[in-house]
């Protein structure tokens, strides 16, 4: 329990812990937080109570912009300042709750805090990592026989995204603009997008990072993964279809991508992880762990269009129908060699469960664009709609608390003309 007052059903309890960037309208320097229930604890106003053995040497990451250098001190560092934030706020330690001047300077309620990206993303990639989902589209595109490419089961697949259109929760995303092929017998036309979709997503942080030439072998792979975020990687599926061959997603998908603001920290995640899925055939060795690294994560997705008094939830997923694991996307990321970063984001790819309403992305809710989703009120979708906010939750149930992510929302603006 926590000193801080902490509602049964807040995303935010003493097991959570979530790291992010905020500033104040009294103070707009962007600085590292913590969430504990409604409140934010200023890390770098306590940075002097981080004595470990680890963090002595630097109390300064707190004081830093972003969490890159935070991410890149690694696991042990993770651990200590974790073991810190857990015993100051628990409610039998006396250090911060009885420092009125202390606690007075270092909490910030959340109502009063704006919230910014948590990292400076170097790179950011996306894989293709849900059976379900892959099978879906392979199904609509190419027919049941060959839902699922040769490759899918022997390795995670991905494409290397657009690191500077990645933004916080909050931003608007305007429609895009490009090239389209309504009609397959005429030539492509430029205009805006005409099926604007959602991709539910989740994705992890890089702490330390590998040298270039030097891969990170997937016993070690924990040791890299900071924690995660929610995601929308918006598409626009029209532009996409046109443009992706041969050489996969461009425009269709560097317009926009927002990621929630709180990085819940993997240590958080760890009592809910799951047996990984069967994997048949079995991954080649380099691919290959049988520690539990999939996640029972409940997951939201609403829409609220203009006229609509609340937000109408369109699908119920879960991150645990994962196909293929974190570890073994980035053991796959760096077995070439390639070298990531610290604040380096990897996306999980479109997360789809088994039945409709665990469906990830409209095209599938949709059933390309043959179904309407109703939404309640005599409103219905095919795709978003100006005026369109998607808002993304999820959350761990845990007895009598949960770790939640927040929010990952954003609203569709018109494509400018």
């Amino acid at each position: 329990m926590s000193f801080i007052k902490v509602e049964e059903n807040s995303d935010f309890p003493i097991h959570n812990l979530p790291y992010g960037i905020f500033s104040t309208p009294d103070n707009p320097r962007h600085r590292i937080g913590v969430a504990i229930g409604d409140q934010i604890l200023d890390l770098g106003v306590i940075k002097p109570l981080f004595s470990g053995p680890v963090l002595s040497k630097h109390q300064d990451v707190f004081d830093q912009p972003t969490l890159n250098a935070f991410m890149g001190l690694g696991h042990e560092a993770w651990k200590e300042a974790r073991t810190v934030l857990q015993k100051l706020l628990s409610a039998n330690e006396t250090t911060l709750q009885e420092d009125v001047g202390l606690r007075s300077r270092a909490f910030v309620h959340q109502s009063l805090a704006e919230m910014h990206l948590p990292a400076e993303i170097g790179d950011y990639t996306d894989f293709y990592s849900s059976r379900d989902h892959a099978t879906n589209v392979g199904i609509m595109f190419r027919g049941k026989e060959n839902a699922l490419m040769p490759n899918w089961l022997h390795l995670p697949v991905g494409y290397h995204g657009r690191a500077s259109s990645v933004v916080v929760s909050g931003t608007p995303l305007r429609r895009p603009m490009g090239q389209i092929r309504p009609d397959e017998t005429k030539p492509p036309v430029y205009g805006s997008c005409k099926l604007l979709d959602i991709e539910l997503e989740m994705a992890f942080f890089v702490g330390p990072g590998n040298k270039l030439g030097e891969p990170i072998p997937i016993h070690k792979a924990h040791e890299h993964i900071f924690g995660m975020v929610l995601m929308n990687d918006w598409s626009a599926r029209d532009i996409q279809k046109w443009e992706y061959v041969p050489l996969g997603p461009f425009l269709g998908k560097s317009f926009g991508t927002t990621i929630s603001p709180w990085v819940v920290p993997m240590e958080a995640l760890m009592p809910f992880a799951q047996p990984n899925s069967v994997q048949d055939p079995k991954p080649l060795p380099y691919l290959c762990h049988d520690d539990p690294y999939t996640f029972d994560i409940n997951l939201f997705v609403s829409v609220k269009g203009e006229t609509m008094k609340e937000p109408s939830t369109i699908s119920k997923s879960n991150f645990k129908y994962m196909y293929w694991t974190m570890k073994q996307q980035l053991a796959h990321h760096t077995v070439s060699g390639c070298n990531v970063r610290p604040g380096d984001l990897l996306a999980s790819g479109t997360i789809s469960g088994p039945d409709a309403e665990s469906f990830g992305s409209m095209l599938e809710l949709s059933w390309k664009g043959t179904k309407t989703i109703d939404l309640g009120d005599g409103q219905t979708r095919k795709f978003l709609q100006d005026g369109d906010e998607v808002i993304m939750t999820g959350y761990c149930q845990g007895k009598g608390y949960r770790v939640g992510f927040g929010q990952c929302r954003g609203k569709v603006l018109p494509a400018l003309q």
